[in-house]
């Protein structure tokens, strides 16, 4: 399927675009904001369009009207962390075709991003078991990450970089760097990009504010 990703979030973003794009699909375009993804949409025409919730301009619901004008065959799938009714019923009304949580692993994004684009209409609140982790395996996952580690991941999932990421803590690029690479090595991942998806799917940090979950 051919796909765009719009979301203010640009690490999880570009992750998203990742993980598609080994599974086989195309990604069409990366818009970090509903205004950027206008042009994108018209000149693609995706099948799906994989959209945040929330954004400074305003929710992906407020812009749906000028989204599906400038593309109205595509499917709009709505990205959000916590999915309340109200949310769920104006979007179906206004045209979302299907809802994914954040913290779902991306093999479930997958497929609903499949079975939306095979014409379902997925609007359940409760999100797949995938997304429903037991509380428990999130501390389990945390309590290995020292209190410098979680800082470290916490600014990985807000995009910070290595260099801005040194500034703020107060330390040599190079510790910061040995930080970043004991998270990754603690969380089983090659990236920051992984490290952040994964830590969304354990609950650890919020990829929509970068604040840590895990107490």
């Amino acid at each position: 399927m051919r796909v765009l990703i719009c979301d203010d979030h640009a690490v999880f973003a570009d992750s998203l675009s990742l993980v598609l794009a080994d599974a086989g699909h195309t990604v069409v375009g990366v818009g970090y904001s509903p205004a950027e993804a206008l042009p994108l949409l018209r000149a693609a025409q995706p099948d799906i369009c994989l959209i945040d919730l929330r954004f400074p301009s305003g929710t992906a619901l407020d812009w749906m009207p000028r989204l599906r004008a400038a593309a109205p065959r595509t499917r709009y799938v709505v990205l959000t962390g916590f999915l309340e009714q109200r949310v769920l019923d104006a979007g179906v009304a206004a045209g979302v075709r299907g809802f994914a949580h954040k913290g779902q692993q991306a093999g479930d994004i997958l497929a609903l991003l499949t079975r939306v684009e095979a014409g379902e209409v997925v609007a359940e609140r409760r999100p797949p078991t995938g997304a429903d982790r037991p509380r428990s395996e999130a501390h389990r996952v945390a309590r290995f990450l020292t209190p410098r580690e979680r800082e470290v991941l916490t600014r990985l999932a807000r995009g910070e970089s290595t260099q801005a990421l040194a500034r703020a803590m107060g330390v040599t690029r190079s510790t910061a760097r040995s930080h970043v690479q004991s998270v990754l090595t603690k969380l089983g991942v090659h990236s920051q990009r992984e490290a952040v998806i994964e830590a969304a799917r354990h609950g650890l940090v919020s990829v929509e504010t970068g604040e840590w979950l895990a107490g």
